[in-house]
């Protein structure tokens, strides 16, 4: 079974953003842009891949995105529709009713359930849990793991890792690394 991985940005108070959703309140780290570009390339939208030399580069984790409406709008108006072109693509949205891309699945009924159908399918890649915290909270029980990057960063407000009640997710550390400028990126395991 596939593996759906939350991987975010985070603040050490635990937001993923700003209150009005702006996620360039993170310092940029050369040491990580240089470490996310070789172990994490997939990651990094399609029209920067070429910015960062990595334009060809094979997924390594993932090979399918799922992100809620907010994380995809700031393509949209830089007219990016297919902001992950080198992985299949779903958008989570009620208020979205067409996709502007035929690259771009939206799901704006049971996102749970696709979840689970993707899942499913054969493969040894992963699922990318892109955001925002609004899909999160509706995707937490499927979430199997969590990698994040943790910048020495106080928002004291924002857009928490998931929107939803209370309810504790038990993790076991798997990886834990420093890097230059202080970011921690760390991976977590759900224990089941």
């Amino acid at each position: 079974m596939r593996k759906l991985v939350y991987y975010m940005a985070a603040s050490i108070d635990g937001f993923i953003a700003a209150p009005d959703g702006d996620g360039d309140v993170y310092p940029i780290s050369e040491e990580f842009t240089a470490y996310a570009s070789a172990e994490y390339p997939e990651t990094l939208p399609t029209h920067v891949r070429p910015m960062l030399g990595i334009e060809n580069a094979a997924n390594v984790h993932f090979d399918t995105i799922v992100m809620g409406r907010n994380t995809y709008e700031p393509a949209l108006r830089i007219d990016v529709t297919s902001p992950f072109a080198h992985m299949r693509q779903y958008v989570a949205s009620r208020s979205l009713k067409e996709s502007p891309d035929p690259a771009v699945e939206i799901v704006s009924g049971d996102v749970v359930a696709k979840i689970r159908e993707l899942k499913a399918e054969d493969g040894d890649l992963g699922i990318y849990l892109c955001g925002g915290a609004d899909l999160a909270g509706q995707l937490r029980d499927e979430i199997d793991e969590l990698h994040v990057k943790t910048y020495p960063v106080v928002l004291g407000a924002g857009i928490p890792m998931f929107s939803e009640k209370y309810g504790a997710m038990n993790l076991e550390l798997m990886s834990n690394r420093v890097f230059d400028n202080g970011l921690i990126f760390t991976t977590y395991a759900r224990k089941r």
